[in-house]
């Protein structure tokens, strides 16, 4: 929650144009909307937060996670973190690849509904279908748990970097770190643009890696509908 309100008020500042000019993903523009009613729309989301809430409050109170879970000592593992975030975010890649050529069927009745969004805005991040939470984000999490034995503190800091990066790759706006991201394949707003727009490409969120793997990847730089720079 303290991470969800720091990039609400980070983005606040950002589209008002406090930390500099804005530039645009896409050349038709940024979508035009109320800040404030997106922000509203956003916490309202039952996929993202009644959904992604319950999971972690019905996993921890019913004892469903490994030990190390529930061990306060220790600081935070950053290397764990770092496991963790490559681990579900290679889960959420399969997963979405799935979802996409698996069925048609499921496709309608999960993603295709966070694909009416082909000019995403941040808020767009968690506006999708119960299907698709279960499938690309509670289904990868839980998985995750089962791989990297990390302790709370180290769980809570991947919990809020994954959450909110999440929310950040759908900006409409390129962000100020977004090139520096792109030197070590991290995801950026631009690279997830690609997979609205286009659909076939992109399928990783916060690692490109994947895609490079896969052969999946698709530089926004040489998207025709994207403005330069981005």
């Amino acid at each position: 929650i303290i991470g969800q309100i720091c990039v609400l008020i980070f983005f606040y500042f950002f589209k008002m144009g406090k930390m500099g000019s804005l530039h645009a993903v896409q050349k038709c523009g940024a979508p035009v909307y109320n800040i404030f009613e997106g922000m509203t729309t956003h916490l309202a989301q039952p996929e993202g937060f009644v959904m992604l809430g319950g999971y972690l409050i019905s996993t921890w109170m019913f004892g469903l996670m490994p030990a190390s879970y529930y061990s306060f000592s220790g600081g935070i593992n950053w290397i764990h973190v770092v496991m963790q975030l490559l681990a579900v975010d290679a889960l959420q890649c399969g997963m979405h690849h799935l979802e996409h050529t698996l069925d048609k069927r499921l496709y309608r009745m999960s993603h295709k509904p966070h694909h009416r969004f082909t000019n995403p805005k941040l808020f767009d991040a968690f506006n999708g279908s119960p299907a698709d939470t279960f499938l690309m984000i509670l289904v990868p999490l839980f998985a995750t748990t089962r791989l990297v034995n990390a302790n709370v503190w180290s769980y809570m800091a991947f919990g809020s970097l994954y959450a909110n990066w999440l929310c950040l790759i759908h900006s409409e706006y390129v962000l100020p770190w977004d090139d520096l991201f792109r030197r070590f394949g991290l995801g950026t707003a631009a690279d997830h643009h690609v997979h609205h727009k286009l659909f076939i490409y992109n399928f990783g969120h916060l690692f490109m890696y994947w895609d490079m793997l896969l052969g999946s990847y698709k530089d926004p730089r040489r998207v025709a509908v994207f403005n330069e720079g981005v």
